[in-house]
């Protein structure tokens, strides 16, 4: 389960930074939702139960992932890294992004000071044509200002 939730926090994370040889939402979204599909798919049964497990959670997460990255744009990208930088420990930050009608919510869980700088672990909802989907994770501010997760 921390590995799931370490992938898909890199991934979302990641998409805060603006770099122009990135691969788009989508692509990010879906290379997410199949390995962490896969991930949840491994923790069931044993043997060929177990492989089948594993392809199912890996299909169904990379359709859920890809849907996901389509949906966010670039100013849930900003209100994401606002709450990141901004909130207090237990506080959420949501909106609905007017031109999608999705809901966005992030708080960050606990804060703390490393070597380098603060971090964060952090939830973030959103809830992209009436399903909810849940990304736990931990970024780290770097010296740029921005936020990439360990």
């Amino acid at each position: 389960m921390k590995l799931m939730n370490k992938l898909a926090a890199s991934i979302l994370v990641a998409s805060l930074a603006s770099c122009s040889n990135q691969p788009s939402k989508q692509d990010v979204g879906t290379v997410t939702g199949g390995v962490l599909g896969g991930v949840l798919g491994s923790q069931v049964g044993k043997g060929t139960g177990r492989d089948v497990a594993i392809i199912a959670g890996a299909l169904a997460g990379a359709y859920l992932g890809s849907a996901i990255g389509k949906s966010m744009d670039e100013t849930d990208r900003l209100k994401t890294a606002q709450a990141m930088e901004s909130n207090p420990t237990g506080r959420a930050t949501s909106w609905r992004n007017p031109d999608t009608g999705n809901t966005y919510t992030v708080m960050p869980t606990k804060t703390y000071e490393t070597e380098t700088g603060p971090c964060r672990d952090f939830t973030t909802k959103a809830i992209i044509g009436g399903k909810q989907e849940t990304i736990y994770g931990t970024a780290c501010r770097q010296a740029d200002g921005s936020w990439k997760t360990k």
